[in-house]
């Protein structure tokens, strides 16, 4: 792999690769910490790495790896000296487009509905929901990425969407 195709790795992805750092983390500062060290975790293995077939694919993969070292130091770190991490709030951004005021209102409330209700996932579900919806990846792709068969895939997708359906149907009723 050249800087050339670094960059244009970057220039595709990066966005993409961003935003899914910063659903994972619910942290910006954090999630800019995991954005750089996965393409920086790339830069260090130039050369010595082929990737073939769904880059977007890969970049999650070492995107989540990283995460994943990083969260278990932390809870070592936790336990060691009793600290605990703030999480920020991530800045919701949605598209306009040609929506009436009231539309888009209604649309940004049901939108932080739905965020925070996936936030309050325990990870092993809150990942694959954020891998197939948000990235579109397939199913047997995530299983790869997450070291799980595909049916294990599957299972955590549906009782994903069991809870998300229980915590929007008892967000409705409290209101």
């Amino acid at each position: 792999m050249q800087r050339e195709e670094l960059e244009q790795m970057i220039e595709a992805y990066g966005k993409d690769l961003f935003s899914f750092c910063c659903f994972v983390t619910h942290d910006r500062q954090m999630a800019e910490e995991l954005y750089q060290d996965t393409f920086l975790k790339l830069y260090e293995t130039m050369g010595k790495l082929t990737i073939e077939k769904n880059a977007k694919g890969f970049l999650t993969s070492v995107a989540l790896n990283l995460y994943r070292n990083y969260k278990r130091k932390r809870s070592i770190r936790s336990r060691i000296a009793g600290t605990e991490y703030p999480a920020e709030e991530i800045a919701e951004q949605l598209p306009s487009g040609e929506r009436s005021t009231e539309e888009q209102v209604v649309l940004n409330e049901t939108c932080k509905i739905l965020r925070s209700a996936v936030e309050r996932l325990p990870d092993k579900y809150r990942i694959p929901v954020l891998l197939y919806y948000m990235e579109e990846l397939p199913q047997k792709e995530i299983a790869r990425i997450l070291r799980l068969s595909e049916g294990a895939v599957k299972t955590r997708l549906r009782r994903a969407r069991m809870i998300l359906k229980h915590d929007l149907e008892e967000c409705r009723y409290e209101k």
